[in-house]
């Protein structure tokens, strides 16, 4: 049995993957030359630009025009392409010795393209400006999808887009803004990189210095958090960037369909949106329980309100900027903290979490569930942005919560072997589930996950995989090896 239906499309795909690698490796090798940092450095930049290059264009040599993706080979090839841009991608910190171990250069790559910014440095100035420059773009490149990116660029025609469409883009559906496929992934990123472009440009006039805004900006964009400061956005001591970062940050955690509606006059319907209704509603009400809660230990309103509003915003978009450390505050806040985790952002935005869409209809289907149980021959609809769900629909949001769940237990039974409390095991799988980063206690803000064992980093580093692809793709790859 073939392992791919379609092996040389596959490869094909998998081969311009590597290309674009190949490419954005650039980038830190023209920050090690602006920093006149060691040749090692440079060489090590030099040879992996070559390496992924060749790899790619052998992979890549062979013409697919015509040929058809199945929908199987679309799961494979999202699933394979994460894993294949993470092994290319640590080789800078393992080379260059500034991350000696394997496992954990692994650990901080995936912790970077799938925008979760959990990390095991304990001291994140020991990087080099290029490996910390490095760090980040996997960020921006993780958060949109580097598949999206490809499919601008991969010959063929809509069939082979759009099942790589639904396998990398997060939420419980996907819609095409425009017919073609590639047409719609080159809107996403135009607004994708404009904004983050705009971010970028905002920090510097509120005064944070051009290498660390670009860190910054590429962080909130793809909602990965990573931070070339130890103390995060607490560092630079200014209200104003933290208030930036966090509208930034909230406004990445939208989903890019309706930046869409509103690029092309219908303002309006972006508006009625129930899930951006529900998205702002809950980050609204976090940041109002969080800030009452906050006011005694803070005793001054204006901190308790701008942590409360920057927090919120950093742990409901799943990305991980830290203001302040709040791993020690009050109990209550904790728990709102760890249900907006499970939460998340918007459906087609560049958060982790489960998603609002999804939360909206399963507590939809439990509400009709209910009515049920007191009238059984009564007809109930469930509805969603005023459309009536299918059964099928309503399925697959359930189905995917059951896996959810049942992964999770499993990941968190793995961690609570070494853990040293239940709070850290929790928190650390909820973490890096929900593509969050810091989680609570030895993990907060100002921790690390250096302390775990080899094994924990492992199913940690699984975890990260499985919360950014949602699950299915990485699922599959498994069962795919099994079966073949």
């Amino acid at each position: 049995m073939q392992y791919f239906k379609k092996p040389s499309i596959s490869l094909h795909i998998l081969g311009r993957i590597l290309q674009i690698e190949s490419a954005l490796l650039l980038c830190p090798l023209i920050v090690a030359l602006i920093y006149r940092e060691s040749k090692s450095n440079i060489l090590i930049f030099l040879a992996l630009i070559f390496l992924t290059g060749v790899i790619g264009f052998c992979l890549a040599r062979r013409s697919i025009e015509g040929e058809k993706l199945y929908p199987r080979d679309g799961l494979l090839i999202v699933a394979l392409s994460w894993i294949l841009l993470s092994f290319f991608g640590s080789l800078p910190f393992y080379l260059s010795g500034q991350i000696p171990s394997f496992l954990d250069a692994i650990f901080e790559t995936v912790s970077g393209f799938t925008t979760t910014g959990s990390t095991i440095l304990e001291d994140v100035t020991v990087l080099d400006h290029s490996l910390l420059f490095w760090r980040s773009l996997t960020h921006l490149i993780g958060g949109m999808g580097v598949l999206v990116l490809t499919l601008a660029i991969v010959p063929g025609g809509n069939s082979a887009a759009i099942h790589l469409m639904k396998a990398e883009v997060p939420g419980p559906s996907f819609g095409k803004l425009v017919a073609k496929m590639r047409t719609t992934a080159r809107l996403l990123y135009a607004i994708y990189l404009v904004m983050t472009a705009v971010l970028l440009l905002i920090l510097c006039l509120l005064g944070m210095p051009i290498f660390d805004a670009f860190i910054h900006a590429f962080g909130a964009a793809g909602t990965g958090g990573f931070s070339n400061m130890p103390n995060s956005v607490a560092a630079y001591n200014s209200p104003a960037i933290t208030y930036a970062l966090a509208i930034g940050m909230l406004a990445f955690g939208v989903n890019f369909n309706l930046y869409y509606l509103v690029l092309i006059g219908q303002f309006r319907r972006a508006l009625k949106s129930e899930e951006l209704r529900a998205y702002l509603a809950i980050y609204l009400t976090a940041v109002g329980l969080i800030f009452l809660n906050l006011i005694a230990y803070y005793k001054q309103l204006g901190t308790a309100f701008r942590e409360s509003f920057f927090t919120v915003a950093s742990i409901m978009t799943t990305t991980g900027f830290s203001s302040a450390d709040f791993a020690e505050w009050p109990l209550f806040s904790h728990v709102i903290l760890l249900i907006l985790m499970f939460i998340g952002g918007s459906a087609g935005s560049t958060a982790g979490g489960l998603k609002v869409s999804r939360v909206l209809i399963m507590g939809k289907i439990a509400r009709r569930e209910m009515r049920l149980s007191r009238q059984p021959h009564r007809v109930i609809s469930v509805r969603y942005d005023k459309k009536a769900l299918s059964h099928q629909e309503r399925a697959v949001v359930v189905n995917y919560f059951i896996v959810y769940i049942l992964l999770f237990i499993l990941l968190l039974l793995v961690v609570a072997l070494n853990a040293p409390s239940y709070d850290v095991a929790f928190s650390a799988v909820a973490a890096t589930f929900n593509n969050i980063g810091p989680g609570l206690s030895i993990i907060g803000p100002s921790g690390s996950y250096a302390g775990f064992s080899a094994l924990s980093k492992i199913a940690l580093t699984i975890s990260m995989l499985f919360g950014r692809l949602e699950i299915f793709p990485l699922l599959y790859l498994f069962t795919a090896w099994r079966k073949s």
